[in-house]
């Protein structure tokens, strides 16, 4: 990873797993890092250990709480009142196969957190991000957005909800956010998309599903790599070189684990029909529109 001495990262979700090794990362190699957590308590834990792990790092904590966007907003205006530029976002902080549930605006969690709220907080952080010198956006999605669908007549699930179904369709809507938001930011900044394959991370015991929860942790025990590793393609993607616009990074040996490389998508997340109205909807419900 190049040197980041002199870059400001903003992480969400950076109190665990990928989102607290993407902070590490990134503070090792000198980057002024905010931490975007929803638990203050949980938040600061966080920060011990990236500061343990990166001695004399510059890091701090914003409270985020992507299931709200009064929350989102009000991070925003910290975040823009506290640095005169934003170089790198990772929006990393997600929920996974979570019975239905509504976020504080109404939406079904796993879209609301997953893909709205990340919108929101790109938008409202366009400015800061514009007045770096090369900016950088990195969406965490997953190999499930191969069974997602964008069901535009019951988006919020209300007619029929899956748990697994709604995951991909989040997951499907971070990667086609991803392609538009370059599309339409030009040469403005750089947007990427990345994934951590079967990473081990707190999302597989977080479901709400005692029944799942002993197979999902002996494979994490078993077959998954670190939740480390699993952050090597979003750290890949925020910093690298070689990465170009709507590029998607995952591991290398079957997408489940190993070194960060090119990945492809399915089919339904290069339709730039269904992105474009994803971006139309996306607008609407969250009222925040991008300056581009």
């Amino acid at each position: 990873m190049p040197d980041q001495t002199g870059r400001t990262a903003l992480v969400t979700g950076a109190n665990s797993g990928l989102g607290l090794h993407t902070a590490i990362g990134l503070a090792r190699k000198g980057a002024r890092v905010l931490m975007a957590c929803r638990s203050p308590e949980r938040g600061q834990e966080a920060l011990g250990r990236v500061r343990l792990a990166a001695p004399g790092a510059e890091a701090e904590l914003v409270r985020l709480d992507l299931a709200s966007l009064a929350s989102v907003r009000a991070a925003a205006e910290e975040v823009a009142g506290r640095v005169p530029h934003l170089d790198v976002l990772v929006n990393n902080a997600g929920v996974m196969a979570v019975p239905r549930t509504l976020t504080e605006d109404g939406f079904e969690l796993q879209l609301g957190t997953n893909h709205l709220g990340h919108y929101a907080l790109t938008g409202l952080l366009l400015p800061s991000l514009l007045a770096a010198p090369a900016p950088r956006v990195v969406s965490v999605s997953s190999a499930a957005h191969k069974m997602g669908r964008i069901d535009f007549d019951d988006l919020m699930g209300e007619r029929s909800y899956g748990r697994w179904k709604a995951y991909g369709q989040s997951k499907l809507a971070d990667l086609l956010f991803v392609g538009e938001l370059q599309r339409r930011a030009g040469d403005r900044l750089l947007a990427a998309a990345a994934h951590p394959g079967y990473a081990a991370t707190n999302l597989q015991t977080g479901q709400g599903n005692p029944l799942l929860e002993l197979p999902m942790k002996l494979g994490n025990l078993l077959l998954a790599q670190s939740d480390a590793a699993g952050a090597l393609p979003q750290l890949y993607a925020a910093t690298m070189p070689d990465v170009r616009g709507d590029d998607y990074w995952g591991p290398s040996l079957g997408e489940l684990r190993g070194a960060p490389k090119r990945v492809g998508r399915s089919t339904a997340a290069q339709d730039l029909v269904v992105a474009h109205r994803l971006w139309e909807v996306s607008q609407d419900l969250t009222g925040v529109a991008y300056d581009l």
